[in-house]
């Protein structure tokens, strides 16, 4: 028979155990709370399996990337669902004067633009700093009106938002259409140098094929002059021998 001081160190243990696993479990938020319960359960009545298995969960930030518009329409303004609510509160903080744009893959033509946040306002970055995600100039800032194409949702879509930039990234902003129009004048220069290149060498064809036309013409000349010569020459003996017989 268990003795009274075993009897109570096994009832406070077990009271202790209790203790802390209620402090552990007020400690938790509903959701992990209902993750614990889950995988004690599992644990308990489950087969071997894994109890650490991490389910799908979609976070805020999931949803706002998803929902996410530029520019939110009137549909998703009637749209009351809870994941659109959270995008319009979302798209309601952003400041939608002046645009951040990065470009890092301006060589391309791909430019990226964004609204600006609220530390960003008050930093005066996209008004008073060059609009340029990597650029912090703050001398020799224009504002530029800029239309805006982009894809997305699944469709192609246009909006004409300001940015203000310093000389040097505004270069970028037409960095593709610039080289295109002078990769197009190169082209049409070469293209202009080979067609007279053409022609010049038709000329020379033409002037060339004249010349020998001419040069068969005077050896030919030539070459009767010297017969009617040598038969002339010819006529004369045949005429000094009638007379000194």
């Amino acid at each position: 028979m268990a003795s009274f001081g075993s009897l109570k160190s096994v009832i406070f243990d077990k009271e202790e155990r209790k203790q802390q696993y209620q402090a552990h479990i007020r400690g938790l938020n509903a959701y992990d709370r209902h993750k614990k319960f889950l995988n004690d359960y599992a644990g308990f009545y489950g087969e071997q399996r894994s109890t650490h298995t991490k389910l799908p969960v979609k976070t805020d930030q999931d949803t706002i990337r998803e929902g996410y518009r530029f520019i939110l329409s009137e549909e998703d303004e009637m749209d009351q669902s809870w994941e659109q609510r959270l995008v319009k509160r979302y798209h309601d903080k952003l400041f939608k004067e002046y645009c951040i744009a990065d470009m890092s893959q301006y060589k391309s033509g791909k430019i990226g633009l964004r609204w600006r946040a609220e530390k960003e306002v008050i930093s005066g970055k996209g008004q008073f700093i060059c609009g340029n995600k990597h650029c912090d100039k703050r001398d020799g800032l224009a504002s530029y009106e800029v239309n805006f194409s982009y894809f997305e949702a699944g469709e192609n879509k246009q909006a004409l938002v300001k940015l203000v930039t310093c000389e040097r990234c505004a270069e970028k902003l037409n960095y593709k259409k610039r080289k295109e129009k002078e990769q197009s004048a190169k082209r049409e220069k070469e293209e202009h140098k080979r067609k007279r290149e053409r022609v010049s060498s038709d000329d020379d064809t033409e002037n060339e094929h004249k010349q020998s036309k001419e040069r068969r013409k005077g050896k030919k000349a030539s070459t009767s002059a010297r017969d009617h010569k040598t038969e002339d020459d010819e006529t004369f003996d045949e005429f000094l021998e009638g007379m000194f017989p």
